[in-house]
């Protein structure tokens, strides 16, 4: 299956990779609130990704595993990372750079988030989005 690579450095962008997540994932048989669901999520990250480190990358691609198929979302970042993750991730957290939504309002939209960050290193999220039971799952490409 083909993957889907957007430079993030602008909002423009970050418009780009949104539209990309939400057709790709109407392609393999989201939902539309699902699809609405990946979209968002990539905007806010991307978003983050353009606040806090400038430029970085957001790739689209199928993911499958345990007989289960979805869409994996992979943001990556050369930024200064996240100092205090555990804090980010509260639901009470606002930054000073934005709305303090991102990290936060992605784990609530999507099924699976993992994040990994290191001091001027940078920032990984990876977040999946899984076909439902009656989704008929087609190609990303």
């Amino acid at each position: 299956m083909d993957e889907i690579r957007v430079q993030i450095a602008s909002d423009s962008d970050t418009v780009v990779a949104r539209q990309a997540g939400r057709d790709a994932a109407l392609r393999m048989g989201l939902s539309r609130t699902e699809a609405t669901f990946v979209a968002t999520a990539i905007s806010e990250i991307a978003r983050n990704i353009t606040v806090h480190a400038g430029r970085g990358e957001i790739l689209i691609r199928a993911r499958t595993e345990g007989g289960r198929t979805g869409m994996l979302v992979v943001a990556t970042d050369e930024g200064p990372g996240i100092a205090d993750l555990d804090a980010v991730l509260r639901d009470d957290f606002t930054s000073l750079a934005g709305l303090g939504v991102g990290l936060w309002g992605a784990r609530k939209l999507m099924d699976e988030i993992t994040i990994t960050s290191e001091s001027g290193k940078g920032t990984t999220v990876s977040m999946t989005k899984w076909c439902g039971p009656n989704e008929v799952t087609g190609l990303l490409g």
